[in-house]
């Protein structure tokens, strides 16, 4: 990294990364919100609806499993600024594909093109918020997450806005394709290039892409990789499987209703959010391993009182914990594969990529499974997954100097 950068330039590029963190949050609700809408102007069923929904999902995990070979090939910065258009583009086909020419194929192309870009930028944005914590010198990495919560809140309200005001999908759709084009302009041009993430820097020999290809695949060979990779697993298993089946948990198996449903699901949101705030200066006091074995007990503790719980305040409490469980192990994961910079994007794709996954697919595999077993008993998988993510919480300790070095 450029290490001369003024104070200013760091600032810029902080607060550049919090925007596109901010604006992914609030495109991926920006379609959810519209889901409804889309189904009734496509003319089509659930189970249609369930074959768009595999297409995006298989798209955005082809997205963030080519990702370290995107990064390879144009580097950080202009990684983010093509998958942020490619993003736009996507959004735009959506809308348009559903209202405007009514055609499925059109919108499963828009929805292709968003998961892509949206896949792959998740991991970019990442390399990039671990630069800057690098940099930094302290932990605030869970505060990027914390601005893509809050980006899910505004494009749920917006959505929310759109759908009561029967503004069509396509207008809603084209002015969020807008902000995240304007976003895009604006924010990279204000991002450092770094050796760290893999951007052409003039005063250091450029690799070539076979090189960077295999510094990027080496680091699957690491033991690291995995056990970090289970820390991340289980917390994103934990937040992925809040955000699909909490409410409809709470709704139909404890029998609260829907409106109490999206009540539970904002206590595990607004939870988790205050967590990742304010949670950096504990972790920088108590270290990595020790908040995140707190962390997995509370996730653990909180799912079981979820399952459990013979009272509907019970059932919030357990929500609330959850929450503050799953808040920190996504990003804490993330700030361990960076510890030794001379690998950091290689480290954070790989970690990113086994995270997202589990985040992408958790949820429809527990669907499966709760066909079967319930949608509570179900929830145990969880709380083992939150357990295995503690047990292996010791990867997250700090490289020494001398573990750079021979990791290098």
């Amino acid at each position: 990294m450029d290490t001369a950068l003024t104070r200013s330039q760091f600032v810029r590029w902080r607060t550049a990364i919090f925007a596109i963190f901010l604006v992914s949050g609030m495109t991926m609700t920006t379609w959810a919100s519209r889901v409804p809408a889309i189904k009734e102007e496509l003319g089509i069923d659930k189970a249609q609806l369930g074959f768009v929904l595999v297409g995006m999902g298989i798209a955005s995990i082809v997205g963030v499993s080519t990702s370290p070979a995107v990064l390879a090939r144009t580097g950080g910065r202009r990684g983010m600024l093509i998958t942020l258009l490619t993003t736009a583009v996507g959004t735009v086909l959506i809308g348009v594909g559903a209202d405007v020419l009514h055609a499925v194929p059109v919108v499963l192309i828009g929805l292709v093109l968003f998961g892509l870009g949206g896949g792959s930028l998740d991991v970019m944005m990442n390399v990039e918020a671990t630069a800057i914590e690098q940099h930094a010198g302290k932990t605030i990495l869970p505060v990027f997450h914390a601005f893509f919560s809050f980006g899910t809140v505004i494009g749920a309200g917006l959505g929310a806005a759109a759908a009561a005001l029967h503004i069509p999908v396509w207008p809603h759709t084209l002015a969020i394709a807008g902000v995240i084009v304007i976003v895009a302009l604006v924010s990279v041009v204000q991002v450092p290039k770094c050796e760290e993430t893999l951007d052409p820097t003039p005063d250091a020999p450029r690799a070539t892409w076979s090189e960077r290809m295999r510094t990027s695949l080496a680091v699957w060979r690491e033991p690291r990789t995995y056990a970090l990779g289970v820390v991340m697993l289980g917390m994103a298993f934990a937040e992925g499987g809040a955000n699909d089946w909490l409410a409809l948990g709470v709704a139909e198996d404890h029998h609260a209703g829907p409106a109490l449903g999206a009540a539970a699901l904002a206590t595990f949101s607004v939870s988790m959010t205050v967590v990742r705030l304010f949670g950096g200066p504990l972790v920088d006091r108590f270290g990595r391993v020790i908040v995140l074995r707190v962390l997995a007990i509370t996730a653990a503790a909180g799912i079981l009182l979820f399952i459990l719980a013979p009272s509907t305040p019970l059932v919030f409490l357990g929500a609330a914990l959850w929450g503050i469980g799953a808040s920190l192990g996504f990003p804490l994961g993330m700030s361990a594969a960076a510890d030794d910079p001379a690998k950091a994007a290689a480290r954070v794709s790989a970690a990113a990529t086994i995270g997202y996954i589990a985040f992408l697919g958790g949820p429809p595999v527990l669907g499966f499974i709760s066909n079967h077993l319930g949608l509570l008993n179900t929830l145990y998988i969880i709380v083992v997954l939150a357990a295995l993510s503690g047990l292996f919480s010791g990867a997250a300790r700090p490289l020494r100097e001398d573990e750079k070095v021979s990791a290098g």
